[in-house]
Order: structure tokens, then sequence, then C-alpha cells
């Protein structure tokens, strides 16, 4: 990602209405799909600024890893400890079958090679570990945004499911989410491409909206893997590695 997306996800992962409601959903999720250990062994890979970090610290014993060094400060001063340098499909610094969950949360649309990204992370986790993976969805919706973030592409659901398969996961869940606020995202970039106007979309808004946002979009961690969604901005998954 560029520099000045890192500055402002560091500026804002606390307050913004997509990272705060997208932690409670994944919460909801872990607590209720993964069936977790107790004190289970948990890496996150690509934790960013590592606002995820205290959220997964609820299920287990949390590593991180994120190549960007001056985010990766940051993780290591949210998380206490040193995290990791190593990155998909290498993470040549890591021991296979070690973990009980690898969170990729909005990673794997990064990694050119993501079939290789999967099959490493397979490898780190322990058998009937679980793959929590989250995605940008619906390629059509394809905008600066992207391009700002270093996006290699945005993803279908059966993309996805077919990607899953190959890496020999099962899939456990796989729905779309951010799907209450579908219409007027959508509406917006649709109007981007029309106009030429297209931007990187992650300004704060008014505290009004925010908290408008923010309470919409939680809403759906009583929904996701409990309500069958038909379409959102991205896609969630818990992929389950066999015995």
């Amino acid at each position: 990602m560029e520099r000045q997306v890192f500055d402002r996800m560091a500026e804002l992962d606390g307050q913004h209405w997509w990272y705060v409601a997208r932690r409670e959903i994944l919460a909801e999720v872990i607590a209720r799909e993964a069936k977790l250990p107790p004190k289970a062994r948990i890496l996150e890979i690509g934790c960013g600024t590592g606002h995820n970090l205290a959220m997964l610290q609820r299920f287990g014993e949390v590593e991180a890893a994120e190549l960007d060094p001056e985010a990766r400060a940051l993780s290591e001063r949210r998380l206490g400890k040193p995290v990791h340098d190593a990155g998909l499909p290498a993470l040549v610094d890591q021991v296979d079958g070690q973990f009980d969950m690898v969170a990729l949360l909005d990673v794997l649309e990064h990694i050119e090679d993501d079939r290789g990204a999967l099959d490493a992370v397979k490898r780190l986790l322990k058998p009937l570990g679980v793959l929590l993976l989250a995605v940008p969805a619906n390629p059509w919706m394809w905008t600066a945004h992207d391009v700002a973030h270093h996006h290699h592409r945005r993803y279908r659901k059966r993309e996805i499911a077919a990607l899953a398969k190959e890496a020999g996961f099962r899939i456990e869940l796989l729905s779309p989410f951010n799907t209450l606020l579908f219409p007027p995202i959508a509406a917006v970039r649709a109007l981007g491409k029309v106009t030429g106007k297209e931007e990187s979309n992650d300004r704060l808004p008014s505290p009004a909206v925010n908290r408008l946002f923010k309470g919409v979009f939680g809403l759906e961690r009583h929904l996701v893997g409990r309500v069958p969604l038909p379409f959102g901005v991205s896609l969630l998954a818990v992929l389950r590695k066999p015995a």
C-alpha cells in the first residue's frame, strides 16, 4: 500500500465506522464458527497498523507479521512484542503446523500468487486449524481505492471457493458482507466510473454519518453465517484444514 494509506489507517482505525464494525463482525464469526481451543495460537499475516490484534487476543495468544516497517513498529507497540517481517507466500521465519488460526484480513488481494499464499497458510496451520479470510468483492467495483491500496484483484465468491478447494481447505463459511451498505457504496463507485472522478474513499465522515454507518454495518454481526446474504462489498470465509 502507499505510505499515505498506512498513515490514514493509523489515524482512523480506532474510530472509522468500517474498522470498528468490521472488528465486531469478525469477533462474532470467530466466536461462533472457528471453534478454537482454549489458549489458541493465532497469527495475523499483514496486520497493518495492528488494529485487529486486541480483538484477536480475546481468543488466544497472538502473533503477527507485517512487511511495512512503520506499520510494523506501531503493531509492535500495540501487541507488546516483536512482529515478524516475513510475508506470503515465503514466511521463512515460521514453523509449519503451529497455529490454530491464521487471519488474512484484506491481505490476499495484495499478493500476486494468491494460490501460493493459501498453500503457505495451510502449512502453518495445525490439523483442523482455521484460516479466517476477508477479501474485497466484485471486480466491477474496482476504483482508485484499489489502486492506492495496491490490490491485484477483487474476488467473486466462486473464485474464493475454487482457490480454497484447490488448496485443500474445507469451506465452513463463505459469505458476502458489508451488504446493508452495499447500495450506496455501489452507487458512489458506479457514479465515479461514469464521471471519471474516482478517488480513494477512506476518509472519516462526519460524526453523525460515522455513527450511522457503524451501527448499520455492525448489525451484520448477527447475519453473517446465519442468513444467506446475496451480495456485499467484501467476502468473508472460514476455511478449515483437514485433520
